[in-house]
């Protein structure tokens, strides 16, 4: 059955370094790949053009990885916090409603980034199993420099339990990180490449692999 599957990210470039290689492939297996970048940035640190070329990096990135369609929305980065979580929760469940997402891919709420914790929350809302709903499953993905900088509580600490081999896809995911130039660094900091390939092939020793990405499983919905 082709799944409509959305991956939701609070910034350009967490989609990628979440779940590069699922996008990949699930792209390559027909199935309808749609991507949701919650934030614009406010003008007090990020000028119109900035913006405009972080969100022209992320289509190349999402070309390379074969997404359907990207959604931009326009809330503020780095304050979330300043906005009624409900209105965010409204214009992530509007994408949901109209895509009939059936597959859900979402940040990690323990990240260190507020931005994050409350993209999850709204997320979460948006996609509660009432009404007429179409998600059956929704996976919480972790993003380098993110998830593994968060205080070391038991209730924030990322466990991966749903593990998915991207050997097929990987070279892929770096590619489109590398579309992000601005954001990539040098090793060893999380955001080079050389990171990204470690983390990638250490998750991949998990389940024996060359390659893999890990998740949480949020809830999983059998019909």
């Amino acid at each position: 059955m082709k799944e409509n599957i959305l991956i939701i990210a609070p910034h350009p470039d967490d989609e990628v370094l979440g779940c590069g290689g699922v996008m990949r492939l699930y792209a390559n297996d027909n199935h309808n790949v749609y991507v949701l970048i919650v934030t614009r940035g406010t003008a007090r640190l990020y000028s119109d053009e900035r913006i405009k070329l972080g969100r022209s990096q992320a289509l190349q990135a999402h070309s390379i990885l074969g997404v359907t369609e990207t959604f931009f929305l326009d809330f503020p980065a780095p304050e979330l916090d300043t906005i009624p979580i409900a209105s965010i929760s409204e214009s992530i469940a509007d994408i949901i409603s109209k895509l009939k997402i059936s597959m859900l891919f979402i940040p990690h709420r323990g990240d260190i980034h507020i931005d994050h914790l409350i993209v999850f929350n709204a997320a979460i809302v948006s996609a509660r199993p009432v009404g007429d709903y179409s998600i059956r499953s929704i996976f919480a993905y972790e993003t380098l420099s993110e998830t593994e900088w968060a205080a070391p509580y038991s209730s924030d600490i990322f466990i991966p339990n749903h593990f998915v081999n991207i050997g097929s896809s990987v070279h892929s995911k770096l590619e489109a990180m590398s579309c992000y130039s601005g954001q990539l660094r040098k090793f060893p900091n999380p955001r080079s490449l050389e990171a990204i390939e470690s983390l990638a092939r250490f998750r991949g020793s998990t389940i024996s692999c060359d390659f893999a990405e890990a998740f949480m499983s949020i809830r999983t919905i059998i019909k």
